[in-house]
């Protein structure tokens, strides 16, 4: 897979990253994510380094990903629970319907 060279700017330095063609974009767009979250901390926590603020940006992306995960997972649990039920009756009616031509 080729890639090409994005750059991204945070907290004001600019960096070369190599990205899978066709995915510019995405990368874009997670860099902006990331320099929210840098800058948010930044105007909170004025005594934090660059390395702090990354750790602690990190950090929130981490729980917000693990968040949005959960809520993924109780969605295709209530999914499943629907397509049972659906299937059940289904089932039922299919049981019922035959039963009557009998």
């Amino acid at each position: 897979m080729s890639t090409s060279a994005v750059e991204i700017t945070l907290l004001g330095r600019t960096y070369s990253i190599a990205c899978p063609k066709g995915r510019e974009d995405t990368l874009r767009t997670v860099a902006n994510e990331v320099e929210s979250q840098l800058t948010n901390l930044k105007t909170r926590t004025n005594n934090l380094s660059r390395e702090e603020l990354a750790i602690m940006a990190a950090l929130n992306i981490g729980n917000l990903l693990i968040e949005e995960k959960q809520k993924n997972q109780q969605y295709m649990s209530q999914m499943d629970e629907r397509i049972s039920l659906l299937q059940a009756t289904l089932e039922n009616s299919l049981i019922e319907r035959s039963t009557k031509d009998d």
